[in-house]
């Protein structure tokens, strides 16, 4: 079966030994996707920091030969309850139409206290 790393060419991936996605056969796993910026920062909002996530995630599907049409799962992970609505309209906005299954849980902090979302994804082509 074909295994194949797909780097998005962040500085934590070889420092921290892990991939943007994986793909393993026809499934494609994508790994935690905070809202970072080209040049570092971030949205100020959960809406606009979910959307980057989803931004993220599709450019590494896509050069995993996969889309978010073939999107599964997802985990969302948010750091405030308050957040939760804008977020599932960044879920709805980019994978709504293919409904995967889907978890949001409230966590106590992520890798960057300015982030408020990380967003993993894993889906099946063909």
């Amino acid at each position: 079966m074909e295994r194949r790393r797909i780097a998005s060419g962040s500085p934590w991936e070889p420092a921290v030994g892990f991939s943007r996605a994986y793909r393993v056969g026809d499934t494609v796993h994508v790994a935690g996707t905070g809202p970072v910026e080209s040049d570092g920062g971030c949205a100020p909002d959960a809406h606009g920091q979910a959307m980057r996530c989803f931004a993220i995630v599709e450019a590494a599907l896509r050069d995993a030969g996969a889309s978010l049409d073939d999107v599964v799962r997802t985990r969302m992970y948010v750091t405030d309850p308050a957040v939760m609505d804008d977020v599932g309209a960044a879920h709805h906005a980019a994978v709504g139409h293919v409904r995967p299954a889907a978890t949001m849980v409230v966590v106590a902090g992520l890798a960057d206290e300015r982030w408020l979302v990380e967003i993993e994804a894993e889906a099946v082509v063909g």
